[in-house]
């Protein structure tokens, strides 16, 4: 059946008789394609039936339809026309890992980042509205991410677009009304039905007629009826009209109610479908949480592939050297936005459950919420990815470097990402950080430097600190037993030279040693120094080094703006460079890098330690004749 449909086109051709097997070949090929490429599994085989129904029903892509987050395309994928490149995903040149405009009309809306659908499908439901053109804006959104503030907002300003917005509630962990049996599946269909809308439209007219006071105690007494039975009235109060909740897997049910709200003039309609995550699937079905996010797999025994060893991830180190901080001081607490195994908060979690706090996906609340503990006396820890903290970044101005509180930001996922690709790369963090006045920036080298680090951020109280580090293991070296306390705004010299010296910020100072020995290898004498710090600088490090060598390297895992930036501010601002001093930059590329190897993504970016001789080597033929001559 899978075979006929290329496009929705060809699945609205089938007779609904024929979409329960479509379903479950759907449902097949997505965990034979996951089982191949890893990626997310869990919360795409929950929306196998919802995606057909949808595609089934409404006319997309005319119907604008916006997956939020979109870990859960999969099956849209398959059915959208990638079928054929499905077994590609999150690698290089292949398909996305979540909904990308560039790669279908079908997918009208980027996403990654959670709670964006509503306002992006509001967006396009008013567009044609104001337009008079036909289409509407669906919204899937999943019951996590309902937990941010955005999707309220977006909500509390739908009112105008009527029956062009549809949002579609995708509850996969906690149902307000458990829908059991027939009976709430036929509640659904009747309280979606037209004559059901009309009546209830005729009544609220009748009621602007002759005066709340008369007829509001009877809509109170039905809104408030239908809210107990169906958890609807506070989607109600946002102006929306609650249908639900409905068995997502059950297509008798589901595809009805669809069809009552696509032929429905009321709206707009907020319908609240319960599904399973890892539906169908036997391993994920039992185990959710370590099927959301999967390796390669086998198919039948749903064993994945396990890691080789080796040293620990960074999220790791981070939560139990917290946990062990902790343990003596009793005002160390820990933060996460939804994200406890992703930033290593669940080892502090399992250790200090007490001070532990997963706020959801709201790191806006999670960010002031730090503030305010800072604000009396705790040490507060808000771990969050580096992509994700710039959804908090007018808290972190206003509400914490303002005010100098001492809220520590443990930024996970600096730097590039591999298969997420650009929408989960923390490539501007020490930009957007470094340049507020009170703000302490660093940068681990290593897992042990981390360890330091969140040491270090756990004894500052003179205002807010942060400390980034990448995604995955360390680079192997051993962690003290005695954590360092280090002096704030100070660098370290690993090896030193005489004409070149490579400033390191962050895990590239692998790659800047493999290029120093290069670099002796040609005769070069080269310095590599760990800044440790992009704010505040070690000045009296640069200078000693700019002033006794030809050529001066920065090298970072961040976009422009980062520690070059500064070191380049500070050398004008003292006159270093006016002796003729070589000083170059070398930084993540003015660009969204798609998905790819991390070696292979740093090699597009040019920071491996090729590039980095290359760029000393070419420094240094560069004179006073200009960059042309150099080229040349």
């Amino acid at each position: 059946m899978l075979d006929k449909v290329v496009t929705p086109d060809d699945l609205r051709k089938l007779e609904k008789s024929d979409l329960r097997q479509l379903s479950d070949e759907l449902r097949a090929e997505m965990i034979d394609a996951v089982s191949t490429s890893g990626g997310h599994l869990g919360s795409g085989l929950g929306v196998v039936e919802l995606t057909v129904a949808i595609h089934y029903v409404f006319n997309t892509p005319q119907d604008k339809l916006v997956w939020d987050v979109g870990h859960q395309c999969y099956p849209h994928k398959i059915i959208t026309g990638r079928r054929d490149r499905i077994r590609t995903l999150r690698q290089g040149g292949g398909l996305s890992g979540f909904t990308k405009r560039s790669e279908s009309e079908y997918d009208p809306f980027g996403a990654a980042h959670s709670s964006t659908s509503i306002s992006a499908a509001l967006g396009f439901a008013m567009a044609n509205k104001m337009q008079d053109r036909p289409g509407r804006g669906i919204a899937v959104i999943g019951d996590g991410a309902m937990s941010a503030g955005m999707a309220y907002e977006a909500m509390n300003n739908a009112e105008q677009a009527g029956n062009r917005l549809v949002v579609i509630l995708n509850d996969n962990d906690m149902s307000i009304a458990p829908p059991v049996g027939g009976l709430s599946a036929y509640l659904a269909r009747m309280v979606s039905s037209s004559e059901y809308l009309g009546l209830r439209s005729m009544a609220s007219k009748i009621a602007k007629k002759l005066g709340r006071r008369v007829w509001g105690g009877l809509e109170k007494a039905e809104e408030y009826a239908r809210g107990m039975a169906t958890g609807g009235t506070l989607f109600e109060e946002l102006g929306f009209y609650y249908v639900g909740p409905i068995d997502g897997h059950n297509l008798d049910h589901l595809i009805p109610v669809l069809e009552n709200v696509r032929d429905s003039e009321q709206g707009p309609v907020l319908i609240h479908v319960v599904t399973q995550k890892g539906k169908g699937y036997a391993p994920a079905e039992n185990s959710a949480d370590k099927y959301h996010g999967v390796a390669k797999f086998d198919v039948i025994t749903g064993e994945q592939k396990k890691s080789s060893g080796g040293p620990p991830a960074y999220q790791n180190v981070f939560g139990e050297t917290l946990a062990k901080l902790a343990d003596s001081d009793p005002r160390i607490c820990a933060i996460t936005a939804a994200m406890p195994s992703g930033t290593g908060v669940d080892k502090f979690a399992k250790a200090h459950p007490d001070r532990s706090f997963d706020v959801g996906i709201a790191e806006q609340h999670g960010v002031t919420f730090a503030a305010g503990l800072a604000a009396e006396g705790m040490r507060p820890f808000a771990a969050i990815y580096s992509t994700f903290l710039q959804r908090a970044y007018d808290q972190v101005v206003h509400d914490v470097a303002i005010q100098n509180l001492p809220v520590r930001f443990a930024i996970d996922r600096a730097g590039l990402v591999g298969a997420d690709g650009c929408t989960h790369a923390g490539s501007f963090d020490i930009t957007y950080l470094a340049t507020l006045p009170n703000m302490v920036v660093m940068a681990a080298a290593d897992e042990a430097e981390l360890a330091h680090m969140t040491y270090t951020a756990a004894e500052y109280d003179d205002g807010p600190i942060a400390f980034r580090y990448p995604r995955g293991s360390g680079v192997g070296v051993a962690i003290p037993e005695k954590l360092e306390k280090l002096e704030i705004g100070k660098g370290r010299v690993i090896r030193e030279g005489t004409k070149v010296a490579i400033l390191s910020l962050g895990t590239r100072l692998e790659e800047a040693k493999k290029a120093a020995d290069q670099l002796e290898a040609k005769g070069l004498s080269t310095t590599v120094a760990d800044m440790r710090f992009a704010k505040p600088l070690d000045t009296e490090l640069i200078e000693k080094l700019m002033r006794s060598h030809e050529v001066v390297v920065t090298v970072e895992e961040g976009a422009v703006g980062g520690l070059g930036a500064h070191v380049l501010t500070f050398a004008s601002d003292t006159g270093l460079t006016d002796a003729g001093l070589k000083v170059r930059t070398m930084r993540l590329p003015d660009i969204y890098q798609d998905q790819d190897d991390p070696m292979k993504q740093y090699d597009e970016a040019g920071l491996n330690a090729p590039h980095i001789v290359d760029t000393v080597l070419k420094a240094l033929r560069h004179n006073s004749a200009g960059v042309e001559e150099a080229r040349a």
